[in-house]
């Protein structure tokens, strides 16, 4: 997955504020019916495109085009989030912006603030009466889900726009940490259960050379600026919501006040701890400053497997699979750590992104909505799903055969991915992750999948056995439910700026607490943290999040 960089994020956040006002002023325009060829709709679509897709020549859109008489006109942005989103606002600001934004929730999507602000603009429409009238499988999906139906709901009861439903078992799982059993059988040390124990395994992969190539060669630990090091660890001693995903930094639930986690004694604890790993040259100092492709270099070294561990979401950010001299079958996931006062949590995040992937414009014609509402209750239905996400039957997936199990072996199999060959060419079969709106962990976990986890096909499976090691080690009664809020469009710019200006503060400060730039005994340096928090507006935010957890 891309994440956008938190500066960056603001830069855009501010701009989405500007842009509003702009795109108001083509709202009074009253669309014409679009007609386009052989009597077809016409639909104009806003949407991401990797690399390897051409959406507008897909197999998929093809499909769909006959199915539901569309005639798409695609205006493609890359995966990359930040440009992504860049271009989605400028296509606001100009008033030249779709009949249709089609979106990926991790590269970008509308937040509830532009939600809100837009649909009372009359430039995004409602999509109630749409969804009631001509989708059947969207309404069942709302009825049946309300966690789906309160995230894509405004306080008003009204569906501005639909979220993606990804319920990714290993994805909501995402401070997980992967370490080197080969190693740990090499130097004769069991799995490490506390941070003691951490602590120690660590100092043998430093020093008691576990590659055997007679060179003090190894990093014990490493990561990168995507999958960070400190959400892990600093669970070992107090909550940290925290993730490379995570919205709302580090806020969680003490008797049903909002808390600050960052200003809590016990984070200064759990920094402490790492800063120890840190002076003892147990992390590597690359570890927050690299970017993925970075540590995978050094997970994919050629001479020697030098990395004994990362904190990372799962083991192909760091190693290559399939190699041929079996390293990344090495790396197995490690239990939440159990910190001296006998905490164990784990980092949590939901199933889907609060704001709106599929949001339809006052451009759109009444047949136009019609059209683009139905082809959306299509991808909700399995076979719509089938062939959005993967592709052809037959081609890039099948029906389960006699013996086949699933991910969930209590569940019926459902389908069976047919991998690619290793030298064909990119497939532009399907819409991928465009597709992803109706992902329950049903039809997930009722995929095809080898019983051997290390079987390359299997893959899926060994991620879905290591979040079991984390499964419910959440502390339910301490998570902050952001993903159920709506701020009022009176607060949300407001929100935003102290939320990213809180974030950035807190990130660079535990990196120079980690690293000994401050001195995390120091209680001046850690009052003047603190002091500095309180000069960002920490308040303020806390304030403003606690009126709206209030108000739900």
């Amino acid at each position: 997955m891309s994440t956008l960089p938190r500066k960056q994020a603001a830069l855009l956040a501010a701009l989405s504020l500007a842009v509003l006002s702009i795109a108001a002023c083509s709202s009074d325009e009253k669309p014409a019916a679009s007609a386009g060829r052989g009597g077809a709709t016409e639909l104009t679509v806003f949407a991401p495109q990797n690399a390897n897709q051409d959406l507008q020549a897909s197999d998929f859109t093809k499909l769909l085009s006959e199915k539901f008489k569309i005639d798409f006109k695609f205006q493609t942005t890359s995966f990359d989030a930040g440009p992504a989103a860049e271009k989605r606002q400028i296509s606001l600001a100009s008033g030249d912006y779709p009949d249709l934004y089609l979106l990926i929730s991790w590269v970008d999507q509308f937040n509830r603030a532009e939600l809100l602000k837009l649909s009372k603009q009359g430039v995004i429409l409602p999509l109630n009466d749409l969804i009631a009238k001509y989708a059947p499988n969207i309404q069942k999906a709302l009825e049946t889900n309300p966690a789906y139906k309160a995230l894509a709901t405004a306080p008003d009861g009204k569906i501005y726009g639909l979220p993606q439903w990804n319920d990714c078992f290993h994805c909501s799982y995402q401070g997980k940490l992967w370490i080197n059993s080969a190693w740990l059988k090499e130097l004769g040390l069991s799995m490490p259960k506390t941070t003691e124990e951490m602590r120690a395994v660590l100092r043998a992969f430093k020093t008691k050379d576990p590659n055997g190539n007679g060179k003090a060669d190894e990093i014990p630990l490493s990561s990168s600026t995507v999958d960070m090091v400190l959400p892990y660890f600093m669970n070992s001693f107090i909550y940290d919501p925290e993730s490379s995903e995570a919205t709302v930094p580090t806020l969680a639930l003490n008797s049903g006040k909002v808390q600050f986690q960052p200003m809590q004694e016990k984070w200064r604890e759990g920094l402490r701890y790492v800063a120890s790993l840190y002076k003892e040259g147990l992390i590597d100092p690359g570890a927050f400053t690299q970017n993925r492709d970075a540590l995978k270099a050094k997970g994919d070294n050629a001479d020697e497997v030098i990395v004994g561990a990362a904190t990372m979401l799962h083991p192909a950010i760091l190693v290559t699979l399939g190699q041929k001299d079996g390293r990344d079958e090495d790396y197995n996931a490690v239990s939440p750590l159990t910190g001296p006062d006998g905490v164990a949590y784990t980092s949590y995040r939901p199933a889907s992104t609060p704001g709106a992937t599929f949001v339809l414009t006052n451009k759109a014609a009444e047949q136009d909505q019609i059209a683009a509402i139905k082809m959306l209750d299509y991808i909700f239905s399995d076979e719509g799903h089938l062939q959005g996400e993967f592709g052809k039957e037959g081609v890039n997936w099948k029906k389960p055969e006699k013996g086949d199990v699933a991910l969930d072996k209590n569940l019926k199999p459902l389908f069976k991915v047919i991998p690619a060959a290793p030298d064909a060419p990119p497939s532009n079969t399907a819409w991928g992750a465009l597709a992803q709106y109706n992902s329950t962990r049903a039809f997930r976990e009722a995929q095809v999948q080898p019983t051997d986890i290390y079987e390359p096909e299997g893959y899926e499976r060994r991620l879905f056995e290591a979040t079991k090691l984390y499964e419910g080690k959440e502390p339910k009664e301490q998570i902050f439910p952001y993903w159920n809020l709506w701020l009022g469009t009176d607060v949300a710019g407001e929100t935003a700026t102290l939320q990213t200006n809180l974030q950035n503060y807190v990130t660079q400060s535990n990196l120079e607490f980690v690293t000994g730039k401050k001195n995390i005994d120091s209680d001046q340096d850690w009052t003047a943290y603190l002091e500095g928090l309180n000069g960002l507006g920490l308040q303020r935010y806390l304030q403003i999040q606690q009126q709206a957890y209030d108000a739900q």
